[in-house]
């Protein structure tokens, strides 16, 4: 799937952000195992990937804790988990982040295209912020959900939704119909949320095989190959 892949023109784009332009689930991995070993709760990294990537924290850290049989986690049990794991994280990138190739260029041509452009991720907030102004592409995002701006996190479609809605009230006139927007996403959990809430999908390889992508409306194994409708050469 190397070849180019070009789509039309969309009135949008919204961006999940781990493992599309940041390459991070691994550090994610990581603190969520450091976080649980307290409490003798543990994973592989394929575990990881199977049951976890694409939860939000607090989804994830329930998942974790019933699959241990453990207790169901009240609120304050909750946010001390969350709030240690942000910490640990924090922690992680301070060495730096990669970014997945194709990525930082794909944002600035649609940027200069005049395309709205969002991010609905189930990170925190302050997980995304430091890694984004690191990349010096914070500033090309009309807005930005997160994992405390919905009470449920993917594959529920309410992420989506208020991005979608959020991008209509902004740029209005611009952004009318969630069928000419365009996400883009890297797990088949990511996908059916974008999906639910109406948006056409582009899925990239960098987490999952494409088998695992079907949902996707288009499939590519980088963004380096992905063009739009009107886009002038290089």
């Amino acid at each position: 799937m190397t070849e180019l892949l070009t789509l039309p023109r969309p009135e949008a784009v919204v961006f999940d952000f781990d493992g599309v332009i940041a390459d991070t689930e691994r550090l994610h991995c990581d603190t969520f195992l450091k976080v649980l070993a307290p409490h003798m709760i543990s994973f592989t990294w394929e575990e990881y990937v199977e049951r976890y990537m694409g939860c939000d924290d607090r989804d994830a850290f329930r998942k974790a804790f019933r699959l241990a049989g453990r207790d169901e986690l009240d609120d304050r049990q909750m946010k001390k988990l969350v709030d240690a794991k942000s910490r640990q994280f924090l922690d992680a990138i301070r060495d730096g982040v990669r970014t997945y190739p194709g990525v930082v260029p794909l944002v600035k041509a649609l940027h200069a295209a005049d395309i709205p452009l969002a991010i609905c991720s189930g990170a925190l907030r302050s997980d995304l912020d430091p890694i984004l102004s690191r990349i010096g592409i914070a500033c090309y995002f009309t807005l930005i959900v997160s994992a405390e701006d919905v009470r449920k996190g993917k594959p529920d479609p309410e992420g989506y939704i208020r991005a979608f809605r959020d991008l209509t009230l902004t740029r209005r006139g611009k952004v009318a119909s969630a069928g000419s927007c365009l996400a883009v996403e890297d797990t088949p959990d990511g996908i059916k949320a974008a999906k639910r809430a109406g948006l056409p999908v582009l899925a990239v390889t960098n987490s999952h095989p494409a088998k695992d992508l079907s949902w996707a409306d288009y499939v590519t194994d980088s963004l380096e190959n992905v063009r739009m409708e009107g886009d002038r050469p290089a």
